[in-house]
């Protein structure tokens, strides 16, 4: 499985979406929550359509949104942090 998903990603990085497969992978944070918040705010705009928000409303709820997404990438993130401590120190 893993052989699949080296090749599926070379053959990415040897297309158009090369540079941004780069930047993927150089900044992987900050693409999760480019990502995650994308899809939040749509889930946000789809559900709340109907409800007769005021623009300032809107704006709020929308900056709120990419702020809990950072913060969810953010705590994942702890969880990395503590695998790679738990390495022991090759000498």
């Amino acid at each position: 499985m893993t052989e699949l998903y080296n090749r599926f990603v070379d053959s990415l990085r040897a297309s158009f979406l090369g540079p941004v497969i780069n930047w993927i992978d150089t900044h992987p944070r900050l693409a999760a929550w480019i990502f995650l918040a994308t899809g939040m705010v749509i889930i946000l705009v789809i559900e709340a359509r109907d409800v007769g928000l005021l623009a300032g409303q809107w704006i709020a709820l929308i900056v709120t949104t990419i702020l809990v997404a950072g913060a969810c990438v953010w705590i994942i993130s702890f969880e990395d942090e503590e695998d790679d401590d738990d390495e022991p120190a090759n000498k």
